[in-house]
């Protein structure tokens, strides 16, 4: 049986030891992780899962981003969407919106193919609207990650080199991705709760 866990900060080298192992060597010079570098990951939402002897068997993590919106948000006719895009967008061209950053998340191969990876992506993203973060993004495939609610960002520029197609987010809250388009930077709200968006 396994059991989906929040990641505590006893876990670091534990989990990195799994990335290490399911992931290509340079994983480390991938432009997400310069938006990653020296920002912890979001406390509740990063998560592992062990088995029934406490072996690590997957992990996922989340952190905060933002994108620096440069664009209006479009005009829209009813009073609901105006408040949705006012909140959405912020109400501001040249402003930064929050998001999360979903990655790594990976299965040890040893539990590769019992849909461990989903469970925690569909479990982590729960929490993510629970905890009232509105949009959700990640670099990957578009097969893949189309079954949780994930569709391409056009518009949203991850650091380069990143291949635009494989930029994809998700609303836990309808709509909050109408309007944002931008640059997504690193985190700076240096000694802010990351516990909210």
């Amino acid at each position: 049986m396994i059991e989906l866990m929040a990641e505590q900060p006893d876990d670091r080298w534990e989990v990195e030891a799994l990335y290490d192992l399911c992931f290509a060597p340079g994983r480390e010079a991938l432009s997400s992780y310069r938006l990653r570098d020296d920002v912890p990951p979001v406390p509740g939402l990063s998560q592992v899962a062990r088995d029934e002897l406490g072996i690590l068997a997957g992990a996922i993590r989340f952190w905060p981003v933002h994108i620096e919106c440069c664009d209006p948000v479009p005009q829209v006719c009813d009073s609901q969407a105006v408040a949705r895009q006012a909140t959405n967008a912020e109400d501001a061209p040249n402003t930064r919106v929050t998001a999360l950053l979903l990655g790594p998340v990976a299965v040890h191969p040893t539990h590769q193919g019992e849909g461990l990876g989903g469970s925690l992506i569909r479990d982590s993203l729960a929490k993510a609207a629970e905890h009232g973060w509105q949009r959700v993004m990640l670099v990957g495939d578009a097969p893949y990650y189309q079954r949780f609610g994930f569709r391409r960002l056009a518009g949203v520029e991850m650091p380069p080199p990143t291949n635009p197609d494989r930029v994809l987010g998700l609303a836990t809250d309808p709509g909050a991705w109408q309007g944002v388009s931008g640059r997504v930077v690193r985190w700076e709200a240096a000694g802010a709760p990351l516990s909210r968006p």
